[in-house]
């Protein structure tokens, strides 16, 4: 059941796997070239070609939609004021994922959300259940979870989830960044990611089965 969750989640909002996975050369170098030399064209080139992935990225971590606008230019500034020291280590859109993700990271900080669900109302009765467990065949639920309705669904119920299980859930599970990817990202250990995503998958679970069970 664990992998059915994760994914539902996937299905919700697609990962950007080309964030995370750099290819060998990075087509955005001479974009690069331009910003590092401060022409102004290659500078509304980025804001062009980047704002639609950052906005739809930051929509998976700011129920806001303003919350959500304020992160990108916030993204944008960041880059502008930093691309001097960008040295190419990774792909141009894989820095810019960062910036934004630590831009919406700060703003999930300053902000609590009341419709949240507590952890506690959403895990199993009594004992955990075993994040080791087989996962439950998934085959028709997944075809039912592809409907456009349903996925809106599917992050209605992530977005009901307690901030900071939310949060975890979203790095790993649909932003694919790993245990100690996400640990740095959070300031947390690599046991707290662990504990937090499996509670996180746990809490949706119980949040889906209404859904899948229709």
């Amino acid at each position: 059941m664990t992998n059915f969750v994760t994914m539902a989640a996937r299905t919700a909002e697609p990962a950007l796997l080309s964030q995370v996975v750099d290819p060998p050369v990075d087509p955005d170098a001479g974009l690069v070239s331009g910003l590092q030399a401060g022409d102004e064209r290659a500078f509304e080139t980025l804001i062009r070609r980047f704002s639609p992935r950052l906005l739809a990225i930051a929509g998976r971590l700011l129920p806001c939609e303003e919350d959500r606008a304020d992160a990108v230019q916030d993204t944008f500034l960041g880059a502008f004021r930093s691309i001097g020291s960008f040295e190419g280590r990774s792909r141009l859109s894989t820095w810019l994922h960062r910036i934004l993700i630590n831009s919406c990271l700060a703003k999930l900080r300053r902000r609590s959300r009341s419709v949240e669900v507590p952890i506690i109302d959403l895990l199993p009765a009594g004992k955990e259940t075993d994040p080791r467990e087989p996962a439950a065949p998934a085959g028709s639920a997944m075809t039912h979870l592809a409907s456009v309705e349903t996925q809106s669904q599917v992050r209605a119920c992530i977005n009901r989830l307690p901030e900071a299980y939310r949060t975890v859930l979203v790095l790993r599970d649909i932003e694919k960044l790993d245990t100690d990817q996400t640990a740095r990202a959070l300031g947390a250990t690599r046991a707290v990611v662990k504990t937090r995503l499996h509670r996180a998958r746990q809490a949706l679970r119980t949040l889906l089965e209404p859904i899948v069970e229709r």
